[in-house]
């Protein structure tokens, strides 16, 4: 049940516009002061997972596991997608809380 909100919580969000996905785009994103929360797929590869772990740290964006390349995808209307970034605080708080709920 959790993660069909999460899911649709980033659905929400694309819909306003307020997701990047794709590696390159989401590394922009982080880098521009934009990204206010990334998302990275479970399955994706370690040395993806390390690179934005890294980077969200160095950059203080938070930063997540959820889901699977192919969940993530479907949940923003596109094929697979290993790593997303939210634009915007109040859909991010909401992911956040959802995936960490002692937090």
């Amino acid at each position: 049940m959790k993660r069909d909100k999460v899911l649709s919580m980033i659905g929400l969000a694309m819909r306003a516009g307020k997701v990047i996905s794709g590696e390159f785009s989401v590394e922009k994103a982080v880098k521009s002061g934009k990204a206010v929360l990334v998302l990275v797929a479970g399955d994706a590869s370690e040395n993806t997972k390390k690179a934005f772990k890294d980077m969200c740290t160095f950059y203080d964006v938070p930063y997540g596991i959820y889901g699977t390349k192919e969940t993530l995808g479907n949940a923003i209307g596109k094929e697979y997608r290993a790593s997303l970034a939210l634009l915007d605080r109040g859909f991010a708080g909401s992911v956040l809380k959802l995936i960490n709920p002692e937090s």
